[in-house]
């Protein structure tokens, strides 16, 4: 082996992104396949960001200002939060990964629920901290049992919601009984990266925990419901001191130029994005409707796909609707999430879910 590489990374896993459609239509010789595998909006960019990437490509030769200076107060106004309060970086799990290296060390435990982000583990074993993995409940995060994990090594929690990949959530007053029962020596992570689509009454802005609990982070993205995934920017809302200590471990210029343009221009077109996300929500609704009506359990969606816990037959299923040419992410031996797409996207994984040969359950 050339060099001297750390145990930790040479036994690091790597993180499996969503198949693309032309790795299945290459491996079933079909044509035409649609990706429901990576959780990506239907849409393109907003015309106005459009413009605001396009305006700045002119300027690609500079670097990009590194604190991003102009999102974080237009972030800041947004949440009504101090600038203190907002950092920026590559994407939500670029912060995430940022929070591991900043607070974890080599011993250390990081608490989840599982299943859950797929990266989790990754970053955990990239610092080298034990894992503390509590079952879902209901396909659920389970708080109290969480909770009850945490010992005084625990410096990190990851509380994910809407939960990926299951799709559902847990009530804000749940969470605020969490944050009262974890030792202000653990972060709280709360991984919002689908925040803008649920409409679950039982969830309401957790910005307005902050005062109350010094410990807790905010994770959110603009890879999702502002479609901007390719340009890798999201963003952490905490109190300062921890602000500070994520920025510490950010990699110079993480956040390019363009991405930067990109999200400042898509948060003034916030009732645009919005107006996209119903059209999400209406679509799921529509699919979850529609799969329970052909005997598909699943749980409540709250994020932009819907979720099938069929257990063993999970990579069956995956496999049955590629060679429909409909590509979705399966989970071995847990189940099948599949992205909400545009109408005829859906309609494609509707029929395939009918011929796949894989009965309901």
């Amino acid at each position: 082996m050339t060099g001297r590489p750390r145990p930790a990374i040479t036994d690091l896993p790597a993180y499996k992104p969503g198949r693309s459609a032309a790795a299945a239509e290459a491996d079933h010789g079909i044509r035409d396949a649609i990706k429901l595998a990576s959780n990506e909006l239907p849409f393109g960019p907003l015309p106005t960001v459009a413009g605001a990437i396009s305006s700045g490509i002119e300027q690609i030769h500079l670097y990009a200002d590194h604190g991003a200076g102009q999102l974080r107060s237009d972030l800041a106004r947004f949440l009504d939060v101090d600038v203190a309060q907002v950092t920026v970086g590559a994407g939500s799990a670029g912060i995430l990964q940022q929070i591991c290296l900043s607070y974890c060390s080599p011993g250390d435990e990081i608490a989840m629920c599982w299943p859950s982000f797929e990266a989790y583990p990754v970053f955990a074993l990239l610092v080298e901290a034990e894992q503390i993995r509590v079952p879902l409940r209901d396909e659920t995060f389970d708080l109290s049992a969480l909770a009850a994990a945490i010992t005084p090594a625990t410096k990190v929690a990851f509380v994910t919601n809407p939960n990926n990949p299951t799709g559902t959530v847990v009530g804000t007053d749940e969470i605020v009984a969490f944050l009262d029962a974890v030792p202000s020596t653990c972060l709280v992570v709360l991984d919002e990266a689908y925040n803008e689509f649920v409409d679950d009454p039982r969830v309401t802005d957790s910005t307005r925990l902050l005062d109350d609990h010094s410990n807790l982070v905010i994770t959110r993205t603009f890879s999702k419901a502002h479609g901007l995934a390719g340009l890798r920017v999201g963003y952490a809302v905490g109190h300062p001191d921890v602000i500070s200590m994520i920025d510490r471990t950010l990699v110079p210029f993480a956040v390019n130029a363009l991405a930067q343009r990109a999200a400042v221009a898509s948060l003034a077109a916030v009732d645009e994005m919005r107006e996209r996300v119903a059209t999400v929500v209406a679509e799921r609704a529509r699919v979850r409707d529609a799969l329970r009506t052909r005997g598909w359990t699943t749980p409540d969606p709250q994020a932009n796909f819907v979720w099938l816990p069929v257990t063993d037959a999970a990579a069956e299923l995956g496999v049955a609707l590629e060679r429909q040419g409909v590509v979705t992410r399966a989970f071995p031996d847990v189940g099948v999430r599949v992205t909400i797409s545009d109408t005829a996207g859906n309609d494609r994984l509707l029929a395939a879910l009918d011929a796949s040969g894989v009965t309901p359950r």
